[in-house]
Order: structure tokens, then C-alpha cells, then sequence
């Protein structure tokens, strides 16, 4: 239900919002700001928050939502992760890498690569002297220092710059790109051209009966959980979300709540200090209102955002979605 409006009157009122959501793109695509990088609400578990804030400003090259990004592309904060490649914790080092560069973060006499109070600052350590290697190349510092924590300094001082490798050039817009959803913003949050499309999709599936685990396929009769459904609309507009509601919260920036525009996606938790505590997911549509589809037994339908479980929002780019892990390693 829309608290007593009309189906007619809600259809007129997501009209609106469709247009409305075009109009703020066009006019609001300039506006931001700039400012010292802090971390987005929950975007970092709160047991880690202290160590990648702390850390995340060892030296210019580097800033805490930086940090997060890297950590978060390693290992998805997974302290016990480890890859085939014998990658190990949180920051997923080598073993001779560790060997060399890793540091006694929490000063108890040890160096631990299992532990995050260790692990962490050794990779913010580790991006610091890579930043010393290539301080004096051309171009943005931190990319740079990107290139060569990928390719190693000696390419990136031999081609002036981030190296003509692909996968280097990617590894550099990833992390770039993921750095965005883990900073608080600072100024707007740029609006979203796509949004409209992913409203006019979610809307024609109202009253549609939930499904766990649904996709929206023809052998589900096109029914959909919560982030089966967000994925769906905003793959109708060219933008690959993952499938789990907690991921899809790092597939952008972060607006506050009054600065929420129709096509954000608005998530829900019972842990508020912790976005991989994330269990719900829906699209705004404005007036303080979601699509989402919210449980078994129920149907897609509008519901009020402003709960005690609300956690915040994400403005989907598809840069940011783009830039999502699909493989972390286990643990």
C-alpha cells in the first residue's frame, strides 16, 4: 500500500518522478565539492574502521577510503582469507612479500599477517614506500602508486606514468572507482541518468509475489527477492550489480538521507555499524518510499524507508558496480 493513495494517483506520481529524476541529472551533474576523504557510515565493519582511518593517512599518496577500497578488493574483509596463489588475510600478502614488508602495526612484538591490526598498517605502509618509489613521475601520485603496487615501480618510472598494460589500467580504476563508495561524501552526490530506467522497471512489477532466491525468470514466474529485483531493474539500464544486497551497497557514493534521489538504492540492517550486515535492499522513488520486495508472503510493493533498521544509500554508477570483486578468495 502507498498509505491510502490511489493506484491511478501513484502511477501519475511515479510519472513524475521519472521526469523529475531526469531534470535533477541535467541540473544537479556539476555540483560537488572538495574537502579532506573520510569513510563512509558502515562502509568499513566498525571492528576495522579505527585501523583503516588511523592508517589510511600514513602518508599524501593514500586516504582511508582508498584503503578500505584495497582491502575490500582483496579480501572482502576476510582476516582468514587466502587465495590460490597463498595470498594471506586481510591485505592478501605474499609470503615473501610480508617477509619484507610487513610491519609490527599494534607494537605486541610480532608480525602477523592473520592479524588486521598488523595486516592493515603494513599495507598502508607498503602503498607509502611504493608512493616514495615513484614520487617523482608524472601525473596523480595515487594512481601512480596504484600502477606500481600492480606492475611495480620500475614500470611505472620507465613509462612515466600508469604503464600501457591493460590489466594494470584496470587494477587502477577499480580501486579509483571503489574509493568513491567507501569516502563520505563531501558536497552532492552527482545525480544518476540511469535511475529513471531502473524506477520504470521495478514499478511494473508491483504486487508481483516474493520469491527467495528469485531472479525474476520465466521458471520463478517472474518473481524476485530484494536484491533480485534491484539487480534486475538496473540491468534493464546497462549496470551489472552483484546479486547480495550487502554488495551492492559499495556500487556507488553514499547520499545522506536528505540528499536521497528517486532510483538510489536504500538498504536495511540490524547492525548500523556494519554494511556487510546488510539483509534488505529497495529502490527509492521518493517522499520517503520505496519499491521492494520485502518477504514471503508479501508482493512488491511501496514501503516507508524511515524504519529504525535503515542503514543509507548508494548511488549506483556503473563504474562503481563495475568495480565490485566477483572472486574474493576464501577463508
Amino acid at each position: 500500500m502507498f498509505g491510502g493513495i490511489g493506484v491511478g494517483m501513484v502511477m501519475c506520481f511515479l510519472a513524475l518522478l521519472v521526469v523529475g529524476t531526469y531534470s535533477a541529472a541535467a541540473g544537479l551533474a556539476g555540483s560537488g565539492g572538495g574537502g579532506a576523504v573520510a569513510l563512509a557510515k558502515g562502509a568499513v565493519p566498525a571492528r576495522f574502521q579505527p585501523l583503516v582511518q588511523k592508517w589510511g593517512n600514513l602518508c599524501p599518496a593514500i586516504n582511508p577510503a582508498l584503503l578500505a577500497a584495497q582491502l575490500y578488493q582483496e579480501s572482502g574483509w576476510n582476516p582468514r582469507a587466502q587465495s590460490h596463489a597463498a595470498a594471506q588475510g586481510i591485505a592478501q600478502f605474499i609470503p615473501g612479500t610480508w617477509a619484507t614488508h610487513g610491519i609490527d602495526g599494534n607494537g605486541d612484538g610480532k608480525r602477523d599477517v592473520w592479524d588486521p591490526a598488523d595486516a592493515i598498517p603494513s599495507a598502508a605502509s607498503y602503498d607509502c614506500e611504493l608512493a616514495g618509489y615513484v614520487k617523482k613521475v608524472p601525473g596523480d601520485p595515487t594512481s601512480n602508486m596504484l600502477a606500481a603496487y600492480n606492475a611495480g615501480a620500475y614500470a611505472v618510472i620507465k613509462y612515466g606514468g600508469v604503464p600501457p598494460y591493460k590489466e594494470t589500467q584496470n587494477y587502477v580504476k577499480i580501486i579509483r572507482s571503489l574509493e568513491k563508495s567507501f569516502a563520505r561524501p563531501v558536497g552532492r552526490v552527482a545525480p544518476s541518468r540511469q535511475a529513471a530506467g531502473a524506477i520504470y522497471f521495478a514499478q511494473k512489477k508491483l504486487g508481483t509475489p516474493y520469491l527467495w532466491g528469485g531472479n525474476g525468470t520465466p521458471e520463478q514466474q517472474g518473481r524476485f527477492d530484494c536484491s533480485g529485483l534491484t539487480q534486475a531493474a538496473y540491468r534493464t539500464v546497462g549496470i551489472d550489480l552483484p546479486r547480495v544486497a550487502n554488495d551492492q551497497y559499495n556500487a556507488g557514493p553514499h547520499p545522506s538521507r536528505d540528499e536521497l534521489l528517486p532510483g538510489d538504492l536504500v538498504f536495511f540492517s540490524d547492525d548500523l555499524t556494519n554494511s556487510r550486515a546488510i539483509r534488505h535492499v529497495g529502490l527509492y522513488v521518493g517522499g520517503g518510499y520505496m519499491i521492494n520486495a520485502p518477504f514471503t508472503g508479501a508482493v512488491i510493493r511501496f514501503d516507508k524507508i524511515d524504519t529504525p533498521d535503515y542503514f543509507g544509500a548508494t548511488r549506483v554508477t556503473k563504474d562503481g558496480a563495475a568495480a565490485l570483486p566477483t572472486d574474493l578468495p576464501t577463508g
